[in-house]
């Protein structure tokens, strides 16, 4: 059985992933493919659910590494980081009044929040990603530097 170590890099695949979902699901609803909208919704909504069950996992077993980048790129790195997680909290209930609307087919309802909903799940996941490659790729604290 793999060890929590490893959920880091199933968490930026898994937002690489919704990244990639969210944005064909904005090109097929700007086409008016309705059908190919829907199923990249909820594909991305699946991975999203999956991805927020293996970061709380990771979050209680593994520890929380410094940022080892200096200089500036400290400053940028936790102003994406910051911003990541306070729009990462907003992010659960915008996408569930979404969902809620759509499935009861209030469009209109849909439609209005969606115009929130999407640009914010696209910069976190998109943040997630770029947290991601700074904090274990870029700058792997000692501790995680053997892991990758």
């Amino acid at each position: 059985m793999p060890s929590v170590e490893y959920l880091p890099h199933l968490n930026a695949a898994l937002n690489a992933f919704a990244t990639v979902f969210l944005f064909a699901g904005f090109i097929f609803i700007r086409s008016g493919n309705k059908t190919a909208h829907r199923a990249c919704m909820i594909t991305t909504v699946a991975i999203s659910g999956i991805f927020l069950v293996s970061y709380v996992i990771h979050r209680m077993h593994a520890p929380i590494f410094e940022f080892q980048g200096h200089g500036i790129i400290r400053i940028i790195y936790y102003a994406i980081l910051v911003s990541h997680v306070i729009l990462a909290i907003a992010i659960v209930p915008m996408v569930s009044l979404t969902v809620f609307n759509a499935l009861k087919g209030r469009f209109d309802k849909h439609k209005k929040i969606a115009r929130w909903t999407w640009p914010t799940w696209m910069y976190v996941s998109i943040t997630g990603v770029i947290v991601y490659v700074m904090l274990y790729q870029i700058y792997p604290s000692p501790e995680f530097a053997d892991l990758h």
